[in-house]
């Protein structure tokens, strides 16, 4: 069957047992801010048969168990779910939250900064300035719950390390491309990092373990390391410190 009117989505197939779900827009933000909708839509009437949603910044990786559907009953319920328009389905969940990040931002903390002030042509001071000069938004939660996010404004994307760090504590800040993400436990990263936060950002002893959402609003505000005491090992909430 045909339309007029483009597709919301477009599905193709990712190895035998998988789709991938994009968004056909010129604008990146559209892209962006379209695919976590069509996500939390996606999870919240999953079909039969899928075994695990892959979020990525601008897609979706559906892995479906294919002994009990298939690729095209996949798409078939994908479709159905980008066409809704279900009052509930279109209702948001939760209001977007908007949290202020103490962070420090040095050589024992940031290892990787005055090599991208060099990358960029700026000073480190400037860097760090242009860092909190940001406005992120999350686009989605990753490994370990990691919160990586949209919005750096820098002169031109920075590149990833050449040879990924083998362990950057939790709390790390770190940056690639125009994209930011904070390291919630101990582990590898080829991100470059910047800084540090003294907040703990997943607990999984909580209810909620996590602080963040996808679509919740990020700043990044450089502290002292001294003042950064104060928070040390507190679970982050919203707007911890003030603008």
């Amino acid at each position: 069957m045909t339309t007029d009117q483009p597709s919301p989505i477009t599905v193709e197939p990712y190895g035998d047992s998988a789709v991938m779900v994009t968004i056909p827009h010129d604008d990146q933000a559209v892209r962006r801010a379209a695919i976590v909708v069509f996500r939390d839509r996606f999870l919240a009437r999953r079909p039969p048969g899928v075994l695990d949603v892959v979020s990525g910044l601008e897609s979706l990786l559906v892995e479906f168990d294919p002994l009990e559907t298939s690729a095209q009953h996949v798409e078939y319920a994908a479709r159905l779910l980008a066409d809704s328009s279900a009052a509930e389905v279109l209702a948001p969940h939760r209001a977007v939250r908007e949290f202020a990040i103490p962070v420090v931002f040095d050589d024992e903390t940031g290892p990787d900064l005055s090599s991208v002030a060099e990358e960029i042509g700026l000073a480190p001071g400037e860097v760090v300035d242009a860092i909190a000069a940001s406005v992120f938004t999350i686009s989605l939660l990753g490994a370990a719950m990691a919160p990586m996010m949209d919005g750096l404004r820098v002169p031109r994307p920075v590149r990833r390390r050449a040879e990924p760090r083998t362990d950057v504590a939790p709390g790390a800040i770190m940056i690639a491309g125009t994209n930011a993400i904070i390291q919630p436990f101990p582990g590898p990263t080829g991100w470059r990092v910047v800084g540090r936060t003294p907040h703990t950002i997943v607990d999984i002893t909580r209810p909620e373990p996590v602080s963040f959402g996808t679509g919740d609003v990020v700043r990044f505000v450089p502290v002292s390391p001294a003042e950064a005491k104060a928070w040390d090992g507190c679970f982050l909430l919203p707007a911890e410190v003030p603008a």
